[in-house]
């Protein structure tokens, strides 16, 4: 998934498997200092692995965020949506958070309609450059938030 170039357009590079092992060693010990984090999406009967969602909290911005990533053939399936959802509620109802933020790259329109489908509003004060994004046309980036249901 992870050195699909259309699957990593919106990040960084594409990922050696070594890389994407560290990434995932990385998740694992966030999971293990917050108590949650990002989850390996199974599809049963059809793949042990079809990307991965959760929620986080980022070292660089005191926020918990709610993020996917699907494998390509994975996508327009709904999976995203349903999956994100499915982390939103832990947030809020497991967790008792207040309020999850998502970031995205303008030109992500995929997950901006996840955004959208989730009921995330964009905070355009609050855009960033994004500060893991070495490449300066990778760094803009749009903060959309989701309140807690009343």
């Amino acid at each position: 998934m992870s050195a699909d170039p259309v699957v990593m357009e919106h990040f960084p590079s594409l990922m050696t498997r070594e890389e994407a092992d560290a990434v995932a060693d990385r998740i694992r010990k966030n999971i293990d200092r917050d108590g949650y984090g990002f989850w390996a999406i199974e599809v049963p009967g059809i793949t042990p692995f079809a990307g991965f969602t959760g929620i986080s909290r980022p070292s660089w911005m005191p926020v918990v965020e709610v993020g996917w990533r699907l494998a390509r053939p994975y996508w327009g399936q709904g999976l995203a949506i349903e999956a994100a959802r499915a982390a939103v509620a832990y947030g809020f109802d497991q967790l008792g958070l207040n309020e999850i933020v998502a970031f995205v790259r303008p030109a992500n329109v995929r997950s901006q309609r996840v955004m959208d489908r989730l009921g995330m509003v964009r905070d355009p004060g609050a855009d960033f450059d994004h500060p893991m994004m070495s490449a300066p046309a990778m760094r803009p980036h749009w903060l959309y938030r989701l309140q807690r249901p009343a």
